[in-house]
């Protein structure tokens, strides 16, 4: 359960879209950033932020369609740019000027920290980022969810791709779907509440952001994103992770530019900041530490376009003696 939020409030997107942001902890204290991934909310984070909201001012969101932010109206809505323009919308809204917090973000949390790599407006109220769980790209050619016994790629890739992107209703929880929410996403010795809990966030998710959002996941590139990240920046990864497995970490790991560790759990599946609250609250506190402790990054100054080129018949010509 989430503790009561300090405040409430409405941001609104690039284009128009509502995000429900909620804040924790004392006003004042350094600030964290949550970014959730596919198919939960807030809520997931519960475990990690009530490690945190004593003596941090934690804020954590709805990704559009996820909780309580509305779905988008059209097709259009749904892209890692919409992501990116939501976390810069929400940066703004709750990091003031001159301040910079630790963005964390969970699988396709994550993956919006990446497709904003290249954006200013982040960069300069980034102090540092943990990425948890997640890609930058080919998730489908990775997945681990189908039994080793589906050899051809071909057909792996393409099951994985049905079961990314049904349409189907969840239903209620029962112990059947608890079943398969926790060996699709969770570590062998997950606790039964922490699997309950996570599939009251995952079966609360409608089937028709599920699905749009799927067909995103399933061509994501954002390693040009991934490049341009100029914070310190740690990732942490489960080693039973059937979605993300850790192939994904090192990838991030080495295309970082200011690397700061990589944490692989052991037993741990895609569900870290549930299976392993504490591992993932004490990354972002070294991260906190690590940034209170180094000077400011200068403001990321906007591109300045290039003088235009005249050509040369037009250029002046020098006078001869």
């Amino acid at each position: 359960m989430l503790p009561d939020p300090a405040a409430v409030r409405t941001v609104h997107s690039a284009d128009g879209a509502e995000l429900n942001v909620e804040e924790y902890g004392p006003a004042g204290a350094p600030l964290v950033v949550l970014a959730h991934g596919w198919t939960c909310s807030t809520a997931f984070w519960a475990p990690v932020v009530n490690r945190l909201a004593a003596d941090f001012r934690v804020v954590a969101y709805d990704q559009r369609g996820h909780g309580r932010s509305p779905a988008p109206a059209t097709a259009d809505g749904y892209s890692t740019d919409r992501l990116a323009d939501d976390l810069e919308a929400v940066l703004a809204a709750t990091v003031p000027a001159g301040r910079r917090a630790v963005v964390a973000g969970h699988s396709m949390g994550g993956m919006t920290i990446m497709a904003a790599g290249d954006r200013p407006g982040v960069a300069d109220r980034t102090a540092a980022n943990l990425l948890v769980n997640t890609g930058p790209g080919a998730l489908v050619a990775e997945l681990a969810v189908l039994p080793p016994a589906v050899r051809p790629g071909g057909l792996r890739r393409f099951l994985h791709r049905q079961v990314l992107r049904s349409r189907l209703p969840l239903g209620p929880v029962t112990a059947l779907s608890r079943a398969a929410l926790k060996y699709a996403t969770m570590g062998p010795a997950t606790p039964p509440d922490r699997v309950a809990a996570c599939a009251q966030v995952v079966h609360a998710c409608p089937a028709k952001v599920r699905f749009h959002w799927a067909g995103v996941l399933e061509t994501l590139d954002v390693q040009d994103g991934l490049a341009r990240i100029a914070a310190p920046t740690a990732v942490v990864a489960g080693s039973r992770d059937r979605l993300t497995p850790p192939v994904h970490a090192r990838r991030i790991a080495a295309a970082l530019a200011d690397p700061r560790g990589l944490l692989e759990l052991p037993g741990t599946g895609h569900m870290s900041p549930v299976e392993r609250p504490a591992e993932v609250a004490a990354e972002i506190r070294r991260l906190a530490a690590l940034a209170a402790a180094e000077p400011p990054a200068a403001p990321t100054a906007p591109a300045v376009p290039a003088a235009p080129t005249v050509p040369a018949a037009a250029q002046p010509m020098e006078e001869t003696a």
